[in-house]
């Protein structure tokens, strides 16, 4: 047996004051907390999660649920017969306006053809320019023949007794267009205007 020196009980209340423990029992109740704490933390976001995963789950079944009854009610025939039909009116309505397009052009055409000689036709006159004088009356008179057929009346101005008005009929359209004349514009203004109202 071995023998102290000292008194072992005054040697171990010696060694026992030594050992300072108050601290660490203050960073273990701290570090308790701090995982009291945390763990709370943690709870509250699975549950938080949870809650979002019982959302999105309600969200898919009645997504699901809305699929199966647009799937029910969807008639693959039906609609590709309907698309069918579809594309042809319009290839038949692009058709119809390609042709419309071309007709159209052809009329301008024409049209331009047309006023090209009245142009001409009125610079020369009813006999090509070659009458004067007392035969002038008889290119007036033709010339108002000539429009009348058309559907065009020139109505002499009470005092001068000059040509300033002209009166458009148009049976296809149902519709009168009165023209004034005064010299102001071009000859081929009001030609246009004539034209565009027959």
């Amino acid at each position: 047996m071995v023998l102290f020196d000292e008194d072992p009980v005054a040697l171990i209340a010696e060694t026992t004051n030594q050992f300072h423990i108050a601290p660490d029992r203050e960073s273990l109740t701290r570090i308790s907390d701090s995982l009291a704490t945390l763990s709370t933390a943690r709870q509250q976001r699975i549950d938080a999660q949870h809650s979002g995963l019982k959302a999105l789950a309600r969200r898919l079944h009645t997504l699901q649920s809305q699929l199966g009854f647009e799937e029910e009610r969807h008639d693959a025939g039906k609609h590709a017969s309907t698309i069918l039909q579809m594309d042809t009116e319009k290839f038949q309505v692009a058709k119809a306006a390609q042709d419309a397009e071309v007709e159209g052009e052809r009329l301008s055409a024409e049209l331009a053809g047309l006023k090209a000689k009245l142009d001409v036709l009125e610079r020369e006159g009813v006999e090509g320019g070659r009458r004067a004088g007392a035969d002038a009356e008889d290119e007036v008179i033709l010339k108002l023949q000539f429009y009348r057929s058309l559907g065009i009346d020139v109505v002499p101005d009470a005092q001068s007794g000059a040509f300033s008005r002209a009166v458009i009929r148009n049976p296809a359209k149902g519709d009168v267009n009165v023209i004034n004349v005064d010299g102001n514009l071009s000859r081929s203004f009001y030609a246009n205007m004539v034209w565009d109202n027959l």
